[in-house]
């Protein structure tokens, strides 16, 4: 139904039934937003939501020539087909990425993340927290267009509903994970369909897994905590009070993927800029973002990790108080009243 329904409804709405009126509106946006000083919300929205919208529908029509480029669907999962949807990515995240950086102005620094310097024609398991719109979408442009890897991708299933995002990462190695919460009794948790996108890894691969499952919110970090107590694992709640900043890792995908390509590379990765964008709420009050984003990563062997699953939960839970911390010292600071608004707002 998704692709039946979805995908052709986008593309007629976005070239036949929208006005041009419409566009004529987003591109006088555009140029207001560029042209004029201040923060200018609804322009900026009106601009991205609009430059989205066909951004989707020129990617649902170029991966339908790829279909058919690739035999009709009889070739799409050959490792030419891949490269192909490879190489259409990096183009199109370019472009997306550069048109967000400019209206939302933002600047990302990656610090210690070097991917090239760290494992060099090595596969990396990139383990990273999941805080605010948009951290996917720069670790995935980074690892495409900076260290020119070719990313396997766990995510929610949810994000399948975008009809682009549907289609692509279908035909790439890509996992859609279903939350705990909505997966039906007896459904299996996916660890073995991690394990086997890892092992499938070339020297250029790059897993990118997000433990925490969900952006961290004030309420959902609660929940997991009492989550572990009532699973009697008292030790790693305390640990998961302790760490404000991030939500308690899910360890089963990691685990999964370490068990899955011993010679890889493990790269934690902390960001901090986005802390204060949970809600769609928090993102309006923001605009323009205007922000530094900053990037940072550790690196492990996989040869260098305990070899027992206790040991290797306990690792994963020592480099979260890591990024924790990190977080803690870099994340712009804001007044004590304006952090108690922003966690009651996140809260509800």
């Amino acid at each position: 139904m998704r692709r039946a329904v979805l995908a052709p409804a986008l593309v007629l709405v976005a070239f036949l039934w929208l006005p041009f009126a419409f566009w004529l509106i987003v591109a006088v946006a555009a140029i207001v937003s560029l042209a004029l000083p201040g923060r200018l919300r609804i322009t900026r929205v009106v601009w991205l939501t609009g430059l989205y919208l066909l951004w989707d529908a020129v990617a649902i029509v170029a991966l339908a020539g790829l279909w058919v480029w690739h035999g009709f669907g009889t070739r799409i999962d050959s490792v030419a087909s891949q490269h192909h949807h490879y190489a259409f990515a990096r183009g199109m995240l370019r472009f997306l990425f550069a048109q967000a950086r400019w209206t939302l102005r933002l600047e990302v620094e990656i610090a210690d993340a070097n991917v090239d310097r760290i494992a060099d024609a090595r596969p990396i398991i990139v383990v990273s927290r999941h805080a605010g719109p948009g951290d996917s979408l720069i670790l995935v442009h980074a690892l495409l267009n900076k260290f020119a890897r070719e990313p396997a991708i766990v995510l929610k299933d949810t994000l399948q509903w975008d009809p682009a995002v549907d289609i692509l990462l279908n035909r790439i190695p890509s996992k859609f994970v279903t939350p705990r919460a909505h997966r039906g009794s007896g459904a299996p948790d996916g660890r073995a369909a991690v394990g086997a996108l890892a092992g499938a890894l070339g020297p250029d691969g790059a897993l990118l897994i997000f433990p925490e499952g969900a952006n961290a919110t004030p309420r959902r970090r609660a929940r997991r905590i009492e989550a572990l107590r009532a699973a009697g694992r008292d030790r790693l709640a305390a640990r998961a009070e302790a760490m404000p900043h991030v939500m308690p890792p899910h360890p089963g995908g990691v685990l999964a993927a370490i068990e899955a390509r011993p010679d890889a590379v493990v790269l934690v990765v902390a960001h901090t800029g986005l802390e204060r964008l949970s809600t769609v709420g928090d993102v309006w009050r923001e605009l323009p973002v205007d922000k530094r984003i900053v990037l940072k990563g550790w690196a492990t062997d996989v040869a260098e990790l305990p070899a027992d699953r206790a040991g290797r939960e306990a690792w994963l839970y020592d480099r979260w108080e890591q990024v924790d911390a990190w977080i803690d010292e870099h994340q712009p600071r804001v007044s004590g009243v304006a952090e108690q608004k922003r966690r009651v707002a996140s809260a509800e």
